[in-house]
């Protein structure tokens, strides 16, 4: 690789970096310009760390020929179980244990290391392996995101030559400067996701941090919240208090999100959630069919949870629809981005008056009023009541009861629930 294919693969991955090429595209592009300079590779695999709820960090492949293996991946925990024996045997460990940066093995000569991995790879044709680690400073590490791994493999007779090996030293980490600003850019959208809520975190990326910048909306609200969970927590230990709280959220959260509703703040064991769009009327069946899918996930997991011996509950849905403020509200240094108004007063007033009288959905005269002429009629009245902290009385309604008692019935609102799940 000449100096003017050098720079010229520099200047491609610091361009493609700046307009946010993915990671896959981004090892993809520049194996296949090293190819076309000279350097015969036959596979590269890239790994970094992220911070992520979920799994420990992410992977990127390339090969010369067309495989089986996905080109991107996610991969969990290496601390434990199968995962850390691996890791215990890959080269990288043995890197990072001995201090080294850089590490160079033979395979037509690697009978004798006990490397995972190597032998397969050695058997596959290729001649030569190169892997590098490069460190991230204290300032530019992020969670468990502190390293770039990647490994560099030749097909060529006699390996890399010492020239390919310098050129490849001194792009990589060039490559790993781009894949890592990608990667935060991922993690980024993933806690906003996770911590704000779909849509707000959508919003927020796009700019909208000022303090006080709301819009009024009409919206659908959702309020929900566990049925006699603190007589459970003080019955239980307390390292099951979290899981309870965990099983159950999941419950809800995943069927608010299937319908197409938003998430903004769990509370405790309550979820407070809002469903938007340009046919409200639309967004109430959207709410109805959340509230029905999360029965059915508390059914299934409170089977779960019984044959494992452990508690279980059910919860209490609050719906209501009004005009509410979205939008950053808060202090200069810690804003929230959420829903405020007396609709959001009412809706959780509403979901704690269930308790009273017995029921697990209740919903307001103004979400009732505003169901299509085919929903309405599965809400019946539960009568007029006084909400606490609110002006006025408020009739109530809750599902009819011939939904459970008639399988017929019950047949006919899934069928209304589902006709039209677009907006989901």
């Amino acid at each position: 690789m000449d100096s003017s294919d050098r720079l010229a693969l520099i200047n491609w991955i610091i361009g493609q970096s700046l307009t946010g090429m993915a990671e896959n595209d981004l090892l993809r592009g520049f194996c296949e310009r090293c190819c076309e300079a000279g350097i015969e590779l036959s596979r590269a695999m890239t790994f970094i760390d992220t911070l992520h709820p979920i799994f420990e960090g992410r992977g990127f492949r390339w090969n010369d020929a067309p495989t089986n293996e996905r080109d991107s991946f996610e991969y969990g925990s290496s601390n434990e179980g199968e995962a850390a024996q691996n890791w215990r045997r890959s080269t990288f460990h043995y890197m990072l244990e001995k201090g080294h940066d850089e590490f160079s093995i033979d395979l037509t000569n690697c009978a004798h290391l006990d490397f995972g991995m190597i032998h397969d790879l050695a058997q596959k044709g290729h001649q030569h392996f190169l892997a590098f680690v490069h460190r991230f400073g204290e300032a530019g590490t992020l969670g468990q995101m502190d390293c770039f791994y990647s490994y560099w493999l030749t097909r060529r007779d006699g390996g890399f030559t010492e020239m390919q090996i310098a050129a490849l030293r001194d792009l990589v980490p060039l490559l790993a400067l781009a894949i890592k600003s990608a990667q935060q850019v991922d993690i980024v959208r993933t806690l906003g996701r996770v911590y704000l809520g779909r849509d707000a975190s959508e919003q927020v990326l796009r700019g909208r941090i000022s303090r006080g910048v709301t819009e009024r909306i009409n919206a659908v609200l959702w309020f929900s919240d566990l049925r006699g969970s603190t007589a459970i927590s003080e019955s239980i230990s307390p390292d099951e208090i979290i899981p309870l709280l965990n099983d159950y959220a999941e419950a809800s959260i995943t069927a608010i999100h299937d319908a197409g509703g938003d998430v903004l703040k769990l509370i405790g064991d309550g979820v407070l959630a809002i469903f938007t769009g340009s046919d409200i009327a639309e967004a109430r069946r959207a709410a109805l069919r959340a509230e029905h899918r999360f029965r059915l996930n508390i059914s299934a997991l409170n089977a779960r949870r019984a044959q494992e011996g452990r508690p279980v509950t059910s919860a209490y849905v609050g719906l209501h629809v009004g005009e509410v403020f979205y939008g950053n509200i808060g202090s200069e240094d810690r804003l929230d981005f959420t829903v405020v108004g007396p609709a959001v007063n009412e809706v959780s007033r509403i979901a704690s008056m269930c308790r009273s009288i017995d029921r697990e959905l209740l919903a307001s005269a103004e979400f009732c009023d505003g169901l299509d002429e085919e929903g309405r009629p599965y809400l019946v009245s539960t009568g007029r009541y006084a909400l606490r902290g609110i002006g006025r009385a408020q009739d109530l309604y809750t599902l009819d009861p011939e939904i459970a008692a008639s399988e017929a019935v019950a047949r006919r609102y899934e069928a209304y629930l589902e006709a039209d799940a677009a907006f989901a």
